[in-house]
């Protein structure tokens, strides 16, 4: 197979909208920077920021890091993510799994895009493995009661080729804690930090370390890299607490990329980070 270039990367990320003018509206990307710096906890994504960021400087951070429209007076439309940010950021990407995959390192993968993002995870998940890493899936089937503006939501923990999810129970689930038997819905779309932190609570209860990288988006990237572990992910233009942690030093790498399209779009992105650190097959 012929190796793919950047330049073959940005075209795709173009042609994808992945990158450059993408879906994500401007009027969201706003409305969550300004929930970030009023520290809504729906925002925050499990991050305690160190700084005080006001809207503007979130803006400005975003601009740098992603490539948004760093005008302020631009309030309507469609934003933008520079495709030579997000082709920088895959890069990083690779070089953090060769590093992990040289050190037959244990992997914890999550995402809060199901339906959107788990065979990306699932397809490095495997070729990590194939490569003598561990793919970690602690507290596979735990429930937990999630607090939402509607009230608690009974929620569980699950694993889909190894990639944590967020699913709800049908009928909910029993108060007793720990595992239910019941079989959960289907997995849901979630910004929420409490699946890693469960998954990583239950290594910690049975003796066992922590992975050596968390690999995710949303939740799951910010609050392992604020519990200190090194983690790396995904994020959209209107998730800036993910480029926040990575300014401050809790995220290694957030790849600035559009969350929301179909599977297929990110096979490239996936096998371009996958030779890049030598673990294609």
């Amino acid at each position: 197979m012929a190796l793919l270039t950047r330049d073959e990367l940005v075209s795709h990320l173009l042609a994808t909208r992945l990158a450059g003018e993408v879906a994500t509206p401007r009027e969201g990307n706003l409305r969550n920077y300004a929930r970030f710096a009023r520290r809504d906890p729906d925002a925050l994504l499990g991050l305690d920021p160190f700084g005080v960021w006001t809207e503007a400087e979130v803006l400005a951070l975003m601009a740098r890091r992603c490539g948004v429209n760093p005008d302020p007076f631009h309030r309507h439309g469609q934003d933008t993510i520079d495709p030579e940010r997000t082709a920088d950021a895959l890069e990083r990407l690779a070089a953090v799994l060769g590093e992990t995959a040289a050190a037959r390192g244990g992997v914890l993968l999550g995402t809060g895009h199901p339906t959107r993002l788990q065979p990306m995870y699932a397809a490095f998940g495997q070729a990590l493995r194939a490569a003598g890493c561990a793919t970690r899936t602690p507290a596979r089937a735990r429930h937990f009661s999630m607090h939402t503006g509607e009230g608690p939501r009974p929620c569980g923990l699950d694993y889909r080729e190894r990639v944590g999810v967020l699913v709800v129970y049908e009928g909910g689930a029993s108060s007793s804690g720990g595992e239910d038997p019941r079989s959960p819905g289907e997995p849901t779309h979630t910004h929420s930090p409490q699946p890693v932190r469960i998954a990583l609570a239950a290594l910690a209860e049975r003796g066992e370390p922590a992975p050596d990288l968390v690999l995710g988006d949303h939740g799951w990237v910010c609050a392992a890299g604020r519990l200190g572990l090194r983690a790396v992910g995904f994020a959209d233009s209107n998730d800036p607490a993910v480029f926040i942690a990575e300014e401050e030093g809790e995220v290694e790498v957030a790849v600035p990329i559009d969350d929301g399209l179909c599977p297929d779009c990110y096979r490239l992105p996936t096998a371009y980070v996958l030779q890049l650190a030598d673990l294609s097959r």
